[in-house]
């Protein structure tokens, strides 16, 4: 089985201290930091590109690991710039692509593990036909952090669990805090994004401990 993690989305915290946010919550202990991109299109928010993940990787150095969550149309057209970047995980949506197969492809090929993300309401067949290094099940709607968690997550999670096997890491993105932690890791998660819940907080360390021990991370 992977190992669980907690991996703390920079969505959520204070980029005029990104760095700094960033420090606290590796102090704590995460190992796993999660960067969503958005394009203004896919979802209609516009985030960050390659070249703050490129200022992080500097930042951070080469032993934490960044994964980068690809909310944008035509994904495959950005792998090598978030890749060259400095990205150990690149992760994109099954509803992005009319190419699901050639950009997980891309991803491999630009040396960082290929993931595959599918919104709420997106049945699971995708997984049926592809493999991936990761999949990520959104347990809200993409585009904005502080969203609450959807209450029927846990049985998809379960789902997605069964199909991708047991040593894929499953990852879930969305309304992840203390109390629904449990029942993400009780479905079958492995890492769990975290943004609001962590930076959100006055503490971002303590937070991402709190939100750490709920889930189970040693």
């Amino acid at each position: 089985m992977p190992d669980r993690l907690v991996a703390p989305s920079i969505l959520s915290a204070d980029f005029a201290r990104l760095g700094a946010h960033v420090d606290e919550v590796i102090a704590a202990g995460a190992t796993l930091i999660h960067v969503d991109v958005m394009d203004g299109h896919f979802v209609p928010p516009i985030t960050l590109g390659p070249v703050i993940v490129e200022s992080l990787r500097r930042h951070v150095g080469p032993d934490i690991d960044l994964d980068v969550h690809l909310m944008i149309e035509r994904p495959e057209r950005s792998v090598a710039a978030f890749a060259s970047a400095g990205a150990t995980g690149i992760t994109i949506h099954a509803e992005a692509t009319p190419h699901v197969l050639y950009a997980l492809d891309a991803i491999r090929e630009a040396g960082c593990r290929a993931g595959l993300a599918v919104c709420p309401a997106t049945p699971l067949g995708i997984f049926e036909d592809v493999a991936v290094d990761q999949a990520l099940c959104m347990t809200v709607n993409p585009g904005w952090g502080g969203q609450p968690f959807i209450p029927s997550s846990p049985d998809k999670i379960r789902r997605l669990r069964a199909l991708i096997g047991p040593d894929v890491p499953l990852m879930v993105d969305g309304g992840v805090g203390v109390k629904t932690a449990p029942q993400c890791t009780e479905a079958g998660a492995d890492w769990l994004v975290a943004g609001n819940a962590v930076f959100g907080a006055d503490d971002p360390g303590a937070a991402y401990r709190e939100v750490a021990a709920a889930a189970g991370v040693a």
